[in-house]
């Protein structure tokens, strides 16, 4: 399994990390840690997926990301907060899709690589970059581009995560998730789902959405056209 988290750093450190971490399993609906909880590990996915859910005003759940084999989580129990004992929060809840196993590197363990091996704080540049990129990116897709290409990124982003050939691709997410992936509103999502299935692009179903065709979902993205505001 590759991480391209890990890939900037030199293979002795690339081993040394994944020597100290520690395998664990998650059955399908398992919570890996709440919003709120100490921040112990960083989670590198090695199979299944995860949901990344956050409070929303209202008080319900509302998922931002969907993470895949590659993929990794929990960075911020990775930094060391100088002449405190505070111990960094979760400013998420991540819970597994389906059965899913990770590597975990504890907090505690990465400390003591990074004493023996400075070079070994790469690792925490190397995340929080990540971090900010898609950050920005996600920032930027709000900012000048539509609507309509939004939900049909989300959904090629996570038909590549579900994809199963030959047969249909299946996201167990509701419209609800999408939206809150897409930074829309649901009655919004649901109209630009609606124009897909009428072009039999995509069925819904409860808490499920299924990509029927793939190609015409990549053809239609680039030609949704630009934000209402510039048209």
């Amino acid at each position: 399994m590759q991480w391209p988290l890990l890939e900037s750093l030199p293979t002795d450190d690339r081993a040394r990390i994944l020597d100290s971490a520690r395998r664990r399993h998650f059955k399908r609906g398992e919570t890996v840690f709440h919003e709120g909880d100490e921040g112990d590990s960083l989670h590198l996915v090695e199979t299944g997926t995860f949901a990344v859910q956050v409070s929303a005003p209202a008080g319900e759940r509302a998922t931002i990301n969907v993470l895949s084999p590659g993929d990794f989580f929990g960075e911020l129990s990775l930094l060391q907060r100088p002449q405190s004992s505070q111990t960094p929060r979760r400013s998420a809840t991540v819970f597994a899709l389906a059965p899913a196993q990770t590597l975990a590197l504890a907090g505690s363990a990465f400390t003591a690589l990074r004493n023996a091996h400075p070079s070994v704080e790469h690792l925490v540049v190397a995340a929080l970059a990540h971090r900010v990129e898609q950050l920005s990116n996600r920032l930027l897709e709000a900012l000048y581009i539509g609507v309509d290409r939004r939900v049909y990124l989300r959904l090629i982003e996570l038909a590549e995560i579900y994809r199963k050939p030959p047969s249909d691709t299946v996201i167990p997410l509701s419209q609800g998730d999408l939206a809150t992936m897409a930074g829309a509103s649901r009655p919004t999502v649901n109209q630009v789902l609606q124009k897909l299935v009428s072009r039999a692009i995509v069925s819904l179903d409860r808490r499920q959405i299924t990509i029927l065709d793939l190609p015409a979902l990549r053809a239609a993205a680039p030609d949704v056209g630009p934000p209402a505001w510039d048209r």
